[in-house]
């Protein structure tokens, strides 16, 4: 049962990225200006993410909150910079910030299953 598990938050993690990758090579030619909803989409997958991609193994959560702590850290740091290369940095800009909308529900709710699990009575 828990690789099954593994597998549907692999497979929502990758709906995601592909979303983010999608809303930073397509944002003004195919979605306007309207592209709330895909944030909404990445913030609901994301709880998905939190929700199903760890299990009770303190290996597994550890593991997700290093990388995506990581993953945040870096994508919010990086924007600054990354804006200065022009057209193409703008674009992976969007990337991040969408990747940003998903990974950190997702990472909050681990790191509070985390918690939650370590200040557990046994």
């Amino acid at each position: 049962m828990k690789s099954k598990e593994n597998l549907f938050g692999a497979y929502v993690i990758l709906a995601g990225v592909i979303i983010a990758l999608v809303l930073g090579f397509f944002q003004a030619s195919i979605f306007g200006s309207r592209q709330d909803w895909l944030y909404a989409v990445l913030a609901i997958l994301g709880v998905i993410v939190g929700s199903a991609s760890v299990g009770k193994d303190s290996r597994e959560s550890t593991t997700f909150l290093l990388a995506s702590i990581s993953l945040v850290i870096v994508s919010s740091m990086g924007q600054d910079n990354l804006i200065l290369v022009g057209n193409v940095g703008i674009k992976i800009v969007v990337i991040l910030n969408a990747l940003l909308t998903m990974f950190i529900p997702a990472t909050i709710i681990v790191a509070l299953k985390t918690v939650f699990s370590v200040a557990k009575i046994n």
